[in-house]
């Protein structure tokens, strides 16, 4: 293969260190399921300031190697891996990199840090090699990886459909979240095989959860209107399947609205100080370990990258 160098007028680098904030989904509705066996979702999207860190350095070499190990999660499984080998065979490339994630967000928790740290490795190995790659190159790739990666390449909170791809940029309120983070992971696959998930929720327009009409709505979208609209299909599963989830959220109910993020395990609630917020953290009972987070629409991916 004849190796590619890095061009196309960007700003070349030996290495790159970007960071991989987790996300909320603020809702998940089932509302159909395939043909090919994949549901149909809507969903929005959030990010928190909870974040791995990616980074990315040359080798001298032609070799592509993680040079640290999440545990249980092997390398030909690890998505910021399979991201740099996608780019590394949609270019043509035969560079050398080291990929490392200094693991900062639970895994198996619902928070999306396996599909952040795809994204930050499609980002990172862009900006290293000077490729080029606007939002839609880079989300026609990420997609490749995970209904969930697009969002992260893209960078702004979002609501959701299809798989979780097709995504319409939101104004959301940016809160401060009460994360309850249990120490297990929820199968995301056992719970859309479950014969109890919710199937045929009915769909609902985005524009119906804005005040302002759907010419002038008005942002950003209160999180608690959001909440109070909407539900998560598979929370009812997941309680069944976990009751330490099913614990969690009761407890969390206490002080604010608490909702499951995805097929969990994490559990989250939203506060408006972050006085409040610690204080209701400091306290969450034991197996749980409570986490303060701040709501993000915009990446902290992209922050500063203008």
């Amino acid at each position: 293969m004849n190796g590619r160098r890095a061009g196309r007028g960007q700003c070349v680098h030996d290495v790159i260190e970007l960071p991989a904030p987790a996300k909320l989904n603020l809702f998940l509705h089932v509302v159909g399921r395939r043909p090919d066996g994949y549901h149909e979702l809507q969903t929005v999207f959030q990010f928190i300031d909870l974040a791995d860190r990616v980074r990315i350095a040359r080798r001298a070499d032609t070799l592509l190697r993680r040079i640290t190990a999440t545990p249980g999660v092997a390398e030909a499984d690890d998505l910021a891996v399979r991201a740099a080998r996608l780019v590394r065979e949609e270019f043509g490339i035969d560079e050398g990199v080291d990929v490392g994630v200094e693991k900062r967000i639970p895994l198996g928790g619902g928070l999306g840090g396996g599909s952040s740290d795809a994204a930050s490795t499609l980002v990172g190995l862009d900006r290293l090699w000077g490729l080029g790659m606007d939002a839609d190159r880079l989300a026609a790739l990420a997609v490749k990886l995970g209904a969930d990666v697009p969002v992260f390449v893209r960078g702004l909170a979002a609501w959701a459909e299809g798989v979780g791809e097709r995504l319409t940029p939101l104004t959301l309120e940016q809160p401060w979240y009460v994360l309850i983070v249990l120490p297990f992971a929820v199968s995301t696959a056992d719970v859309f095989r479950a014969p109890a998930l919710t199937r045929n929720t009915p769909g609902i327009r985005m524009k119906s959860l804005f005040r302002g009409g759907p010419e002038t709505p008005e942002p950003p979208l209160p999180i608690d209107r959001l909440l109070d609209a909407t539900h998560n299909d598979c929370e009812p599963v997941v309680r069944e399947m976990h009751p330490r989830v099913g614990d969690a959220l009761d407890w969390l109910s206490r002080y604010s609205r608490a909702r499951l993020t995805g097929t969990g395990a994490t559990v989250f609630a939203p506060f408006d100080t972050r006085e409040w917020a610690v204080e209701v953290a400091g306290a969450v009972p034991a197996p749980g370990r409570g986490l303060v987070a701040r709501g993000l629409n915009r990446s902290p991916l992209f922050v500063g990258a203008d």
